[in-house]
This record gives structure tokens, C-alpha cells and sequence, in this order.
């Protein structure tokens, strides 16, 4: 189901993209400290991690880019980073099928769908920021939902991710797949989302 999710997930988050105007790069985003700009370069950059991934190594600190979080450009570079994922992979599986992560070790086949995961919940976010009222498929937010539950444990909350939020009685898997990723449902009131850490420098940030 690795590829197969990570491919469902890209083409959501294209749908997703394709919505954003550069006016729009200065909203506030369900992640408190980043405008929608900012939220598009991280995506940016952890999509590049993820395709560098397919390498067999994935560097800690990114090198440098040149893209600005007022760009006119940017939603069009992160979709075209999106396209280019899912091709590395497909081209270019990781040797072994492991890959490298700093000291550590990580099945290639985590990597993908941990990368599906967070495309798209901060597909979700950019949907709410610029006012769209969408959400991931519920067979993609369902298989989403069970690899949250299984990759985000205790330990992670209040440091890559805020508590679980509450969902109303028959909530949608969509709703619970934001909730569980520390993000407050469109329906409930309150201050949402999640904590995580900046793409490949340990750093946390609440988002």
C-alpha cells in the first residue's frame, strides 16, 4: 500500500495547490507562527527530504533554497516538487530499501508513508487557509488515519504534535485524522494545531 498511498495522497495535495493565489501567501495558516507562505516552503522542503530519500540517505540540514515565502511562484515550485516524489521513488527505490536518516536507520517503506501523511495534513492546513472547503478522500483519510495512530506515539505529544483533539459523535476519518494529529475539527471551537519539527533540523515548532 506504500507507493500506492503516497500516490493518492500527491494527487490531493496537487488538487489542494492548485487553489492557492499568490495574494493569498500572507494568510494565517492553522499552524500559529506561519503565514501560508512559510507553511508552502516547509512543504517544499520536506519534499525534497523525502525524494532525496529515495537515494538511501536523507541529510539532516537541508542546502539552501531560493525560494521566497512571497513568491509568486511558490505554489507551482511545491507542486512540481510533489511531482517529482513520487517519480524518485518509483525510478529509484533506496538501496536495500532502507534509508539513512543522520545516525539512524529507517525502512524506506515507513519514510513513504510518513511523507504521505504529512502532505496531507498540511494539505488540510493550506485548504483551510485559503478558505477551501475540502478534505482528503475518506479511503485516503482512513488509511491515513491508522498510520498516525501507529507512528504518533505519547512521547511525541507536546513536542512534534499537539494532544489529540476531541471530534464530535460520527466524526468523518478526515476529521479524525486532524484531530489526531493535534488539529481542531472545522465543527469544534477552540485553538488548534499540532507541534512538529523543522524539516531535518531537530528543531520543534508548533504548527
Amino acid at each position: 500500500m506504500t507507493a500506492e498511498l503516497l500516490d493518492r495522497s500527491l494527487a490531493w495535495t496537487r488538487v489542494v495547490l492548485a487553489e492557492v493565489r499568490p495574494a493569498q501567501l500572507a494568510r494565517s495558516t492553522p499552524c500559529p507562527s506561519w503565514r501560508l507562505g512559510d507553511l508552502l516552503v516547509h512543504l517544499a522542503d520536506g519534499l525534497d527530504a523525502f525524494t532525496e530519500a529515495a537515494g538511501g540517505r536523507v541529510a539532516l540540514t537541508p542546502a539552501p533554497r531560493p525560494l521566497d515565502p512571497l513568491g509568486a511562484d511558490l505554489a507551482d515550485a511545491v507542486r512540481e516538487r510533489a511531482s517529482a516524489l513520487l517519480g524518485a521513488w518509483a525510478a529509484q527505490p533506496p538501496p536495500g530499501g532502507r534509508v539513512g536518516v543522520g545516525d539512524g536507520v529507517l525502512p524506506g517503506s515507513s519514510l513513504v508513508v510518513i511523507a504521505a501523511l504529512e502532505l496531507t495534513v498540511h494539505a488540510c492546513d493550506v485548504a483551510r487557509a485559503i478558505g477551501q472547503p475540502t478534505a482528503p478522500p475518506e479511503p485516503l483519510a482512513a488509511d491515513l488515519l491508522a498510520v498516525a495512530q501507529a507512528v504518533i506515539d505519547p512521547a511525541d505529544r507536546g513536542v512534534r504534535f499537539a494532544a489529540v483533539r476531541p471530534v464530535p459523535p460520527g466524526a468523518s476519518y478526515a476529521d479524525r485524522l486532524l484531530a489526531w494529529t493535534g488539529r481542531a475539527c472545522p465543527e469544534m471551537t477552540g485553538p488548534g494545531g499540532s507541534v512538529h519539527r523543522e524539516p531535518r533540523t531537530g528543531r520543534a515548532r508548533r504548527s
